[in-house]
């Protein structure tokens, strides 16, 4: 009964690490295309609010990230587009969907583990089940959404 158990967690998990590696690329990208797109709607708004909307240029790049994460990955298909494509979702041990919150702190806390210790991306390498830092923190695990 485990080896069933065991067949079914490696099918899972099988090529996680690379269609991991290909999503954040192309999220990143998408993210970039919306921030072009933000920029000049800014503009205009800075103008019609005598300069306030400029304020948000500082932030725009967290902000649009953290609206992209918590819509795709909160939504249904518990994914961003990139992960989509790449045919990963996000899922919590517990079997619950992932909410808006969590999609976000979970981008927050890869952020921050990234910034502060870059090495420990290396986790996934070392542990069985794929899983980063900032996946122990929140029980979360990236599995295959295709099978």
């Amino acid at each position: 009964m485990s080896t069933d158990i065991e067949k079914q967690n490696w099918l899972l998990l099988d090529g996680v690490r690379t269609r991991r590696i290909f999503a954040f690329v192309i999220d990143y990208a998408m993210i970039l295309i919306l921030i072009a797109v933000a920029v000049p709607l800014i503009a205009v708004l800075g103008v019609a609010t005598l300069g306030a909307a400029w304020l948000l240029y500082p932030i725009l790049g967290m902000l649009v990230a953290g609206i992209y994460i918590a819509w795709t990955v909160g939504g249904e298909k518990q994914a961003t587009w990139g992960m989509q494509m790449m045919s990963i979702k996000l899922s919590r041990y517990d079997g619950q969907r992932i909410d808006s919150m969590t999609a976000i702190v979970h981008a927050v806390l890869f952020w921050a583990t990234t910034a502060i210790f870059m090495p420990l991306l290396l986790a996934p390498l070392l542990l069985e089940d794929k899983r980063t830092l900032h996946d122990l923190a929140l029980g979360t695990r990236v599995i295959r959404s295709d099978r």
